[in-house]
């Protein structure tokens, strides 16, 4: 766990999100979401390492890009996130909304 998903469960606490946090998401698969919100299959992933060569600017980004298109299909809602967006709020504004859209739902 990095110190932007530790960023980030801080803000969800505040904000009284209930989350677990590296949840498996396939059956036989050992991917794993950063974030889901208890309840819903809102899920976050925090990209780190997008401006120093990290895993999602690299070749491996495919690994990471089969695991976010099957959790999809397995109806996952998938907020994918970076530092920009945990330290302006805005990634805990988008939690917010998806879990406002649910609720009318």
């Amino acid at each position: 766990m990095s110190d932007l998903e530790d960023e980030l469960a801080f803000q969800l606490k505040a904000a009284k999100i209930p989350f677990e946090r590296e949840v498996r998401c396939h059956p036989v698969r050992r991917w794993r979401l950063d974030f889901l919100v208890e309840g819903t299959k809102i899920a976050v992933e925090v990209q780190g390492g997008i401006w120093s060569g990290g895993r999602h600017t690299t070749g491996a980004v495919e690994k990471e890009y089969e695991k976010e298109n099957t959790a999809l299909l397995m109806g996952y809602k998938i907020l994918k996130v970076t530092a920009k967006h945990i330290r302006s709020g805005q990634a805990l504004e988008w939690v917010e909304t998806m879990l406002e859209k649910e609720r009318k739902h």
